[in-house]
């Protein structure tokens, strides 16, 4: 009614669900597919920052700042961004978008994730946040796979290959 859209990516995950689980609802496992840099936030339980830049210092204008909304285990992570790069596109409207996971099993070792952002807004910005995630939330889903099938992202070799490679 108001406007919104919201945007949902779908992955099978060839391992169980505690598993996954601990991979999406922590800064530890989110190092392990998501991004090299994730940290929580001095003095608060439920921000964590993190950035593809291993060195950043905390609150650097590369970093990404999100807070935990709700963790449910085993079946659902809920997040917000609320501080994102300098000069990323319509980060005001962003910061309205929460985005979720939520776990299913298939069987002992297979997970369905569901990667769902709810609340981007209508027209142009909107348009290009989703034009932006519709890619970047396909990526992180496929990372999160690759963590399962081939073990963590090995982040210093990832990030010594040239752009294209």
């Amino acid at each position: 009614a108001d406007g919104t859209r919201s945007l949902t990516h779908e992955i099978t995950i060839p391992a169980p669900m505690t598993e996954v689980w601990r991979a999406i609802s922590t800064v530890e496992g989110w190092r392990t597919w998501a991004v090299p840099l994730a940290r929580p936030v001095t003095g608060s339980t439920d921000r964590f920052e993190t950035g593809y830049d291993p060195g950043a210092a905390p609150g650097a204008p590369t970093t990404i700042e999100q807070q935990w909304v709700r963790r449910e285990a085993p079946r659902s992570v809920v997040f917000r961004t609320t501080r994102t790069p300098a000069g990323f596109p319509h980060a005001e409207a962003y910061r309205r978008v929460t985005s979720s996971f939520h776990l299913a099993p298939l069987g002992p070792a297979n997970t369905r994730v569901r990667l769902i952002g709810i609340g981007y807004p209508p027209g142009p910005p909107g348009d290009t946040l989703i034009a932006f995630f519709r890619n970047g939330n396909r990526t992180s889903l496929q990372q999160l796979h690759t963590r399962f099938v081939s073990g963590p992202i090995d982040w210093p070799a990832r990030l010594a290959k040239p752009k294209g490679q």
